[in-house]
This record gives structure tokens, C-alpha cells and sequence, in this order.
């Protein structure tokens, strides 16, 4: 189940801070959909609420983007937005520090096909390109479970 590619030539993060990667899968709908383009801070600093691009426990070649819910011990819970998509910490556990790549700063969703109207094309202007903040309603899907 892969949740991100990687820009070609995106195997340089470590000589560049900033990155573009795209989206694939739902599991962060709906923050972020299949397609959406992220611009990635690596060695950002990380809070709780924040979107981030960690590598797989299980599969480290598979990047994926997740919300960081809290810390435990020397890792991160991490959950998508979309409870129903799966793979996130409820089946792996806390990811550890290391793992957690990047910090998502924006997204990006293209104009699509049926967004050719005036109409589609003035909504897609207003909605395309927005900072991904972190969002504090996590916390409290995390006390309702």
C-alpha cells in the first residue's frame, strides 16, 4: 500500500531541506487526497498534530504520510485522517524518532479534467495550493477510542 512518490531525483533529501512528493491513497483524506503534491521539510522539528513523512517500520523503502499524534517513548503515534484506511501505529505501534523523515509545510492539488468551467477554475484557484497546520482534533479521536 504505497502513500507517497517521490519527485524523480527526489533521492537527494539529504542535500536538500525542502522536497515535492506526491500523495497516493486515502488514508489522510480528508486533509490530503490521491494526487495531492506535498511540499516536505526534512529535519523539521516535529510537534504533536503535525503531518509527517516517516519510512515504514516494517517496510523502510515505503515512505507514508501520517498525522503525529503524541510522543511516546522514543517514537511517535502516528494516525491518518481517514480511521477507516488503516496502517498507522494501531497496527504497527509508535514509530521510532529515526523514521520520522519530514514535516509536510503545504499541499498542492492539480487542476482536474472536470475543473475546466469558469466556475471549476475559479474554485480550484482558491483551494489549491494551501499550509498544512497542524490540527489539534487528533488528540481528542485519540481519547474517544
Amino acid at each position: 500500500m504505497p502513500e507517497l512518490t517521490q519527485e524523480p531525483g527526489g533521492g537527494r533529501a539529504a542535500r536538500r531541506p525542502f522536497q515535492v512528493v506526491e500523495v497516493t491513497g486515502p488514508s489522510m483524506v480528508p486533509t490530503l487526497y490521491h494526487g495531492d503534491w506535498l511540499l516536505v521539510r526534512y529535519g523539521a522539528p516535529v510537534r504533536p498534530g503535525d503531518v509527517v513523512i516517516l519510512r515504514h517500520p516494517f517496510q523502510q523503502d515505503l515512505l507514508v504520510v501520517k498525522r503525529a499524534a503524541e510522543r511516546r517513548g522514543n517514537g511517535w503515534w502516528v494516525l491518518g485522517d481517514n480511521a477507516y484506511a488503516g496502517g498507522d501505529s494501531t497496527d504497527y505501534g509508535a514509530v521510532p524518532e529515526e523514521l520520522v523523515l519530514a514535516r509536510v509545510r503545504a499541499r498542492y492539488r492539480p487542476l482536474k479534467p472536470d475543473q475546466r468551467t469558469v466556475s471549476g477554475v475559479l474554485g480550484w484557484v482558491f483551494s489549491a495550493v494551501r499550509p498544512v497546520a497542524s490540527d489539534r482534533s487528533v488528540s481528542r479521536r485519540l481519547r474517544a477510542r
